[in-house]
């Protein structure tokens, strides 16, 4: 391996790391998740759930998808889906450290990881919209399981929520059916407003 190349992939790793210190909206026990958490609990949800749906997507397109989907917010930072202002600038955002991100690439493979990260941004294909069907699943669960208090900061609704959520219900399969399970949840426990 050149030496170049070598300290390319090292510096992109060494990147990587950083997902452990983006904070989430969403906590777990008694501090907030971070982007790491919540990728790999994602990438959890994708193998659990991967045998469930109909075609079975291609599970490693899947992973290398949800393994780079939020590596943008090491400098964009993450934007919780339900803050008006922040949403308005997050594309730009994200695309900027994109850019610069996989940048830092050697050519092919930065192509390549950006390419996953468009596809999975994109959600042309059945690959995308599974991986995106467990990314909203897990933020969906990881708010109700810890109380969801990000969701009281800002008044959540159920129809406000379902326009994100929908989406993922659209799945079919278990995701509509764990996202109605979650709903019944959290309209008992009084963690969203009618």
């Amino acid at each position: 391996m050149p030496p170049e190349r070598r300290d390319a992939l090292l510096a992109f790793i060494a990147l990587g790391d950083r997902l452990k210190h983006i904070l989430r909206a969403g906590r777990t026990g008694d501090r907030r998740e971070n982007s790491a958490e919540h990728a790999w609990h994602v990438a959890l949800i994708a193998v659990t759930l991967a045998d469930e749906v109909s075609p079975k997507p291609d599970v490693a397109s899947v992973l290398a998808m949800i393994a780079i989907h939020d590596v943008v917010e090491i400098e964009a930072g993450d934007t919780f889906a339900f803050d008006d202002a922040g949403l308005v600038t997050q594309a730009e955002r994200e695309r900027a450290a994109a850019d610069r991100i996989f940048g830092m690439l050697p050519d092919e493979l930065g192509r390549k990881l950006r390419g996953s990260w468009d596809e999975f941004e994109a959600l042309e294909t059945p690959e995308a919209r599974f991986a995106m069907g467990c990314d909203r699943l897990q933020g969906f669960l990881q708010q109700i399981e810890c109380g969801a208090p990000a969701w009281a900061e800002v008044g959540l609704t159920k129809s406000r929520s379902l326009v994100r959520m929908q989406p993922a219900i659209d799945l079919g399969g278990p995701f509509a059916a764990m996202i109605e399970a979650l709903y019944e949840r959290a309209m008992a426990e009084g963690l969203l407003l009618p």
